[in-house]
């Protein structure tokens, strides 16, 4: 499976725990700092490099150390690197993230080069040649170079997926309608659906971006696992019973396994089922690559813990 993750990639400085920052020039001391590659693009690649896939990588990064770091993570992940563009007056994008005791984590967050990512940067032959595109972050680079990115890739018969990056405050129907009727799985989270379609009902908000062309909205809900809506109904996926250590890249590895088991030819239900077992083994350590498993080793996970 020739899979290309195009949009945001992020460097995570990820320190656990923190219940509280130190006042003044303070200090205290933490169990564990570590670096990932991260993002709607990076940190879903890292799951689906995992997960058997061939996978590269697009999108724009600044030509600093923090890039480089982006780079070398990937590139040890087995990803294709060759689609990064580099910036020089542009920093790379990057968040710390204090987690907290119950894995809770907010957020300091870099925008960096994410935003200046542009029709001229497109790999269009690695488009036209891979069997799925996964666009995260489109409202980043905006509606029309989006839909442009994917309609290219639907004329060369590729399924396409979609995930958001901006917390649902901030959202819009506009930043996306014109996107959705050349993507086949919609894999946004609860509070994306809400903010973006402006509907206080999550199924209305599914169908909204169902009835705007979107194939099949797959809703991830944390704690309370995912529920996919399709024209036909909707139905849900329960979330796996871990003991929670860090929660950040979870929405990228269901994004990941969800995209795989397409692949793969699984139902949606039990793409949705591979997507939160990935999500439940990074959830159980720190950062986006968390996790020594392939595809086999998150099946058998599937198989052996119950759900919520």
């Amino acid at each position: 499976m020739k899979v290309v993750t195009l949009g945001v990639h992020v460097l995570d400085v990820l320190v656990r725990p923190v219940e509280a920052i130190p006042e003044g020039q303070g200090a205290t001391l933490v169990e564990d700092i570590r670096m990932t590659a991260a993002g709607t693009a990076g940190g879903t690649a890292l799951t689906l490099a995992k997960l058997g896939a061939s996978v590269s990588s697009a999108g724009a990064i600044g030509s600093d150390p923090t890039g480089d770091m982006v780079v070398q993570l990937l590139g040890a992940a087995g990803i294709d690197t060759r689609f990064l563009v580099r910036r020089p007056d542009t920093p790379t994008s990057a968040s710390v993230l204090p987690i907290r005791p119950n894995g809770d984590r907010p957020s300091l967050h870099l925008l960096g080069a994410n935003i200046t990512y542009g029709p001229d940067d497109v790999p269009w032959g690695a488009l036209a040649e891979a069997d799925h595109l996964h666009l995260g972050g489109p409202e980043l680079i905006g509606a029309d170079t989006a839909t442009r990115i994917l309609s290219h890739a639907k004329e060369h018969g590729v399924i396409t997926s979609v995930d958001l990056l901006a917390p649902g405050a901030l959202g819009s129907f506009e930043q996306i309608e014109a996107l959705l009727p050349f993507v086949d799985h919609m894999l946004p989270n609860e509070d994306q659906v809400l903010g973006f379609t402006g509907e206080d009902d999550l199924v209305k908000g599914a169908h909204k971006l169902l009835a705007a062309g979107a194939g099949l909205v797959a809703v991830t809900r944390g704690g309370d696992g995912a529920l996919l809506v399709t024209p036909d109904g909707t139905e849900n996926v329960p979330a796996f019973a871990i003991d929670v250590v860090d929660t950040t890249g979870c929405g990228d590895a269901f994004s990941a396994g969800f995209v795989r088991g397409t692949g793969l030819g699984r139902t949606p239900y039990d793409s949705a089922v591979l997507g939160s077992a990935a999500a439940a083994l990074v959830a159980q350590g720190l950062g986006s690559d968390h996790g020594d498993f392939d595809l086999a080793a998150a099946d058998a996970f599937a198989a052996a813990h119950k759900p919520r």
